[in-house]
């Protein structure tokens, strides 16, 4: 992973962090349990999940990319974690782990978002948690980042970056927003679902605005081929943070993101 690439993650971090706190306190996880991250990556979360199982909780995490492990390993190594969080490189798509070796499943923005029946996923990840405990995905749901420019945000939101992870052969049980369907077919028990929603607004701090910028990339990229060349100017000069039209600059800038939470019981 590049330096440029784990920088965007961080900065995302920043805003997301508040949804993501909110999400794992609703879950309530014991105290002393043993979670395992499935889709980690650069270990964003590992601090939450362990404060949320504190005293005494222990946490594995997850991820196909060995440079996302390196990153996080590095973090817990900072943050005085290491002896609470194992990293271990592996596929969400084929857990190395046994039966019931988890309290409880955590994933975010990975079943759902990468290549692979998500029911088998969900499968996968019920089977390394013990009876009675929780498997939580949680899943970009919607966003309103460019206030002023709804029609532009909307032909942004057609493109293939603006509807991922779905594509147009997906069916609709699919698309994360089915994912209590998932969870049931999975066989998971009492299925329930709940939005975060971050609200994003001026003032806003320069890391805020670095944060906000980061996440616009993130979220849209470089549509060019799929919007008009007029939508594509004015959206770079809403990306352009040297131009008078930067959109996280505005002095009266609003916009909110949403987070949904799926959980069931093994």
């Amino acid at each position: 992973m590049t330096d440029s690439s784990a920088s965007l993650l961080r900065a995302a971090d920043r805003l997301r962090a508040p949804a993501i706190a909110s999400a794992i306190e609703a879950l309530r996880l014991g105290a002393g349990s043993h979670g395992l991250d499935a889709g980690c990556g650069i270990g964003s979360h590992c601090d939450l999940l362990l404060r949320a199982t504190s005293p005494g909780g222990h946490l594995t995490g997850l991820d196909v990319s060995p440079d996302h492990l390196s990153v996080a390993e590095e973090a817990a190594r900072r943050g005085g974690l290491s002896d609470r969080v194992l990293f271990r490189e592996g596929n969400v798509r084929d857990l190395p782990f046994e039966t019931g070796d988890f309290d409880w499943a955590w994933s975010v923005d990975c079943v759902g978002f990468i290549p692979g029946d998500p029911v088998e996923m969900v499968r996968g990840l019920a089977r390394v948690v013990k009876p009675g405990g929780i498997v939580a995905l949680l899943l970009w749901s919607s966003q309103q980042l460019l206030p002023g420019y709804p029609y532009l945000e909307a032909r942004l939101n057609g493109t293939r970056a603006g509807a991922a992870p779905a594509t147009p052969q997906w069916p609709p049980h699919r698309h994360p927003l089915r994912a209590i369907g998932w969870l049931s077919r999975a066989g998971l028990r009492d299925p329930v679902a709940r939005s975060f929603v971050i609200d994003i607004h001026a003032p806003l701090l320069e890391d805020q605005k670095a944060a906000l910028a980061s996440l616009i990339e993130m979220r849209w990229g470089d549509p060019e081929s799929e919007v008009s060349k007029a939508d594509q100017e004015v959206f770079q000069r809403l990306k352009d943070r040297t131009h008078p039209d930067s959109i996280v600059d505005s002095k009266d800038y609003f916009g909110f993101f949403t987070y949904s939470l799926f959980w069931g019981v093994v």
